[in-house]
């Protein structure tokens, strides 16, 4: 494990948000990495996004459209993401159009799994979600090694860059990144380093190998 003192400088600020509620979520429906699977957010997922915008402009300030905060934005290409991030950029004064859609930062890829609820596959495969909340790998899916590889790269390609991040992306995607992000041991389910579970609708920002919880909703 590398302590946040010993991991390579980082510029800048990580403000990593969870996309809100989806369609399939509300029914436990696996969306992944297909881009055929990428259902609109419910009621609940727009609020959660709201409440996200209102919490980073009350924090970072906003001003006209496209001159905002120092602040570059990230997303997953999911659309669900794309949805999310679109509601912040209009609290922030922000160009959603300027967003930098990165294919690594997606969600774990789950093969024939995609599409199918949870019930379905635990009466199949037995439980398929491990005690703390992460997703067991499908047979014919992403490792989460592959997943973490993806995104040390992303982590790479960003290292140096000036100014904060907004990075949009999904429940264990995020977690591993954030893993990544504070040097934290291998998970003894997924082989990776994984990150504290936190609701949809949440956002973390990491400085320096250390997290600090911006918002994380009631409900």
């Amino acid at each position: 494990m590398a302590t946040p003192d010993a991991l390579p400088a980082r510029r800048g600020r990580d403000y990593i948000a969870r996309h809100g509620e989806t369609v399939f979520n509300r029914i436990g429906r696996i969306q992944g990495d297909r881009v055929d699977l990428h259902t609109p957010l419910t009621r609940k997922g727009f609020a959660q996004a709201d409440a996200i915008g209102t919490v980073l402009r009350e924090r970072l300030g906003e001003g006209p459209v496209g001159e905002g905060p120092a602040l570059t934005l990230w997303s997953s290409p999911a659309g669900r993401a794309l949805q999310t991030l679109a509601v912040i950029a209009e609290h922030l004064g922000l160009d959603w159009h300027q967003t930098h859609q990165d294919v690594r930062l997606i969600e774990l890829g789950f093969g024939s799994w995609g599409g199918r609820t949870l019930a379905e596959l635990t009466a199949t495969h037995g439980p398929v979600v491990h005690p703390h909340g992460m997703a067991v790998a499908a047979p014919d899916g992403e490792t989460y090694a592959a997943m973490a590889e993806r995104l040390g790269r992303w982590m790479a390609d960003t290292q140096d860059h000036d100014g904060d991040r907004l990075i949009l992306m999904h429940g264990l995607s995020s977690r591993v990144l954030r893993g990544l992000l504070l040097g934290l041991a291998d998970d003894a389910h997924c082989g990776v380093p994984v990150a504290e579970r936190l609701p949809q609708g949440s956002i973390v920002m990491i400085e320096r190998g250390r997290e600090t919880l911006v918002h994380r909703p009631s409900a």
